[in-house]
């Protein structure tokens, strides 16, 4: 297997690559660490356990006599030591394989064992050298990428001034995205780090395309920082690019906080919705620059959603959802009528108000910062999908909170604050708006329910499926509007809305 090499100058070294490791490693990963006695072993492990834990402090015993100890943390870990296990397969009785299949499991006096570990294991083998050590790491080639990328991360700090810098685990999202928060070593205040690995291309579906082309979605950095300079320049709170490496796809940006638009119990804040919503009619109060120059040979455009990426949207819902509701896929017939519908709903977006749409305003991307004033108290994060098309697709997405049931009484609050700053700035066709903000919302919603489906079953992600039943909800408040009517009529001809309101 492929290997990584690294001198580790001194403990405070060992520990780094700890705390780095705790960043790339995800479930199901056997780490196996060999060495001789005080090679550094269990400062590693230690370091690693305190960085999953986040917690400096966290008691780490030597699992030296129980052989094995577990942690129940964001990634549980059980940490195994076998320098005195009499057989191999006593490994059994120490429930290595359900720790394995559950979280990651640490693995010291690996040799002990090495006919019973899993050969797709990570092995770290350290070695003294001089008055530091030696590591070299092997590991199958996808998980050393991950290695790999986590030590490039460290690199990049090291490089735009953040040497030493602790790094902690913030956040991943349905995407290949994550993020970290850092922890400059001079104790100043922290910054988010953005890891957007260039996507990789999938199965050609239209045209010669993939669906992150269809769909308008961006495949490395370069849009973020774009999007970002324009909201920053009109006067929005968009965080600060510290340092990027577009090429990687690693971005330094301002940390805007940590509190949001939901209270302790995850229910929404009144307040700060409506607010929300009000930011959203100031962004549409003047238009968006469709070019913004990134540097000087790289000009992001931003997409229209047009025709294509709102149809290759809408079929997540025949797609995925459909085949997983019935057991079986959607007909031909069924496909081709559904099609016909969108393409009829989408003609009469023509003549919409279109303006800058930031495609998920929605709680997890919003962050309140209830010491600054006016609409400077909003923070905006996760908008490297905005795309120009209608106004009223950022409102759906806000007042039919995906991630969040919404009160009738605050979504009437949340419309009547964004129509009437609109109403104040001039010309605005209300009724226009109102019929775009429905039908948005069924276009949102058709999506959203095929891609709680995908999530789960492409990607093992099946805690998303718990907004299926607020996400069909609200897609039958969209079509309750008249122009919805032919959709309404298919949904219930399949048995879409007849089968999840009965649940």
């Amino acid at each position: 297997m492929p290997a990584i090499e690294r001198h580790l100058a001194n403990e405070a070294a060992t520990i780094e690559l700890g705390e780095d490791l705790a960043l790339a490693l995800k479930p199901g990963d056997c780490v196996a660490l060999s060495g001789d006695l005080g090679a550094g072993k269990s400062t590693l492990a230690r370091a690693f356990l305190r960085a999953v834990a986040d917690d400096d402090g966290l008691e780490v015993p030597s699992p030296t006599f129980t052989l094995v100890q577990s942690y129940d943390l964001r990634i549980p870990v059980a940490h195994f030591d076998l320098y005195r296990l009499a057989d191999s397969s006593e490994l059994d009785e120490l429930g290595f394989d359900e720790a394995l299949s559950q979280g990651i499991c640490l693995v010291e006096w690996p040799e002990r064992a090495d006919d019973a570990l899993p050969s797709r294991r990570i092995t770290l083998a350290i070695t003294h050298e001089k008055d530091g050590r030696r590591v070299g790491i092997s590991a199958p080639d996808d998980t050393l990428q991950r290695i790999a990328r986590t030590l490039s991360i460290r690199e990049f700090l090291d490089t735009n001034g953040h040497s030493k810098a602790r790094r902690r685990h913030l956040s991943g999202d349905a995407s290949i995205r994550a993020y970290e928060r850092i922890y400059p070593a001079d104790g100043s205040v922290s910054r988010i780090l953005m890891d957007s690995p260039r996507h990789k291309p999938g199965p050609i579906l239209q045209d010669g395309k993939y669906y992150q082309q269809l769909a308008h979605i961006a495949e490395d950095v370069v849009p973020f920082v774009a999007v970002d300079q324009m909201l920053i320049a009109r006067g929005f709170a968009a965080p600060e690019i510290y340092a990027r490496d577009i090429d990687q796809g690693v971005l330094l940006i301002e940390d805007l906080g940590s509190d949001g638009v939901l209270d302790a119990d995850g229910e929404p804040i009144d307040e700060r919705y409506i607010e929300s919503a009000r930011l959203l009619a100031r962004l549409h109060a003047e238009p968006a620059e469709a070019e913004i120059k990134v540097e000087p040979t790289v000009i992001h455009r931003i997409p229209d959603f047009d025709r294509t990426a709102m149809k290759i949207e809408t079929r997540l819902l025949t797609d995925w959802y459909l085949p997983w509701k019935r057991g079986a896929p959607a007909s031909d017939d069924e496909k081709r009528e559904y099609g016909e519908i969108w393409d009829g709903l989408i003609d009469l977006l023509q003549t919409s108000e279109t303006n800058l749409l930031l495609r998920d305003f929605h709680s997890p991307n919003i962050i309140w910062r209830g010491e600054r004033e006016g609409l400077n108290r909003i923070g905006l994060i996760d908008f490297q999908d905005a795309m120009i098309g209608p106004t009223a697709y950022d409102v759906a997405s806000l007042v039919q909170d995906a991630r969040v049931t919404i009160p009738p009484s605050l979504a009437s609050r949340m419309m009547d604050a964004y129509l009437a700053e609109r109403r104040a700035g001039g010309s605005f066709d209300e009724a226009m708006f109102l019929r775009d903000w429905h039908l948005m919302s069924a276009q949102r919603n058709c999506k959203l329910v095929g891609i709680w489906v995908r999530l789960m079953q492409r990607d093992g992600k099946s805690g998303y499926m718990k907004h299926m039943p607020r996400t069909f909800a609200y897609l039958q408040a969209a079509l309750s509007h008249e122009s919805l009517k032919p959709l309404h009529d298919w949904c219930m001809k399949t048995g879409i809305l007849v089968s999840e309101s009965a649940n």
